[in-house]
């Protein structure tokens, strides 16, 4: 937890671009480091931005949650189109990989982040990290809490879970790869996650209206990281929300055919100071409109439910369990924190990933 009560009027510093050098990457990396002007023991979110987007992305979650008293560190990838790589750069099929790489090098650099950003050194807590993402940005991120991407053969690939990240929040992510269109089988062959692996505490958050072009499935399809995934974990299911979740790429970003403040407000549900380690009460409400099953010990959304005002519904882990909510990410969804949807596919309809 931060050590100092903050809220949306907190002062945020925010320093960019700060540049670490990435060997064999073939640029350094970019990325946004947001945090309060003041507070100690400060815990740290590595952001993993949507196919397309940059470091100046998804300013309605990086503002909120630096003001909420956290590092937020956004990495800009290869994919964006800030950098224009042509789709015949010998890159492009393995962005996904330099995309996880991206994260893990913003780990190993805190030290260099720390230094770069005036005011912040010696203000982080090591000991809290979370990784959270978007769409493609979400399954970045849940490579480091355990999840791993399946060849042609259904053979899992490499592990690259990270020990350093306690917990993670994953945005409208993409769901099994049997499930696929054609299309997607042919051109994102990275697109076959396995969850059998992941087990580092995580935040699913899904909107029932996601339809995506790139699975055969319907919205559904979305919530597949908490149905299949064996760690501690909660879901949260955003009513009437497309893909991006009511607006959270930016606050003027006119891609968005599913704007509702109310959703993004969702994800800044209360208990920014909820101890560490300390589970969501039972059967607890969201503030903003929504519900939120919490399951008791060894069985999940056996609690009773309370339901708010339409704009969602949780579920997920209870007292007893060190689970996503137990994490004490405030603002962050951990312990209730994170309930913001924002957005939908854009009106160019690019592939939702």
């Amino acid at each position: 937890m931060p050590g100092t009560s903050l809220s949306d009027s907190t002062t945020v510093i925010s320093a960019k671009p700060v540049v670490l050098p990435a060997p064999g990457r073939g640029e350094d990396l970019q990325v946004r480091v947001s945090a309060p002007a003041t507070g100690g023991d400060l815990p740290v979110v590595v952001f993993s931005h949507g196919f397309g987007w940059s470091m100046n992305g998804y300013a309605p979650l990086a503002d909120h949650w630096a003001a909420q008293g956290f590092v937020v560190v956004q990495p800009t990838h290869l994919d964006s189109r800030t950098l224009g790589l042509p789709p015949e750069d010998p890159r492009t099929p393995r962005i996904w990989r330099f995309r996880i790489e991206d994260l893990t090098r913003v780990l190993d650099g805190l030290d260099v982040l720390e230094a770069s950003v005036p005011g912040l050194t010696g203000r982080l807590d090591r000991d809290r990290v979370a990784v959270a993402g978007h769409s493609w940005g979400a399954q970045t991120s849940s490579m480091l809490l355990g999840a791993r991407v399946l060849d042609s053969d259904g053979v899992p690939g490499e592990d690259m879970s990270d020990p350093r990240v306690k917990a993670g929040v994953l945005l409208a992510m993409a769901g099994l790869g049997d499930d696929l269109t054609p299309f997607a089988v042919e051109h994102l062959p990275f697109m076959r996650p396995s969850f059998d692996t992941m087990t580092t505490p995580a935040l699913i958050v899904a909107g029932d209206h996601d339809d995506s072009a790139l699975t055969t499935r319907g919205p559904d399809w979305f919530t597949d990281p908490y149905t299949y995934s064996p760690g501690k974990k909660s879901l949260l299911t955003l009513f009437g929300a497309e893909h991006s979740l009511g607006g959270i790429p930016g606050y003027e970003v006119a891609e968005t055919t599913d704007e509702s403040p109310a959703r993004v407000a969702l994800l800044h549900a209360p208990h920014h100071r909820l101890p560490a380690q300390r589970p969501l009460p039972r059967g607890h409400q969201l503030e903003g409109g929504g519900r939120r099953a919490g399951g008791g010990p060894g069985a999940a959304g056996e609690a009773p439910e309370q339901v708010g005002e339409g704009a969602g519904r949780g579920e997920g882990d209870g007292p007893g369990d060190q689970g996503a909510a137990a994490f004490g990410l405030g603002g962050l969804g951990f312990g209730g924190g994170l309930a913001r949807e924002t957005g939908t596919p854009d009106a160019r309809k690019e592939p939702a990933y």
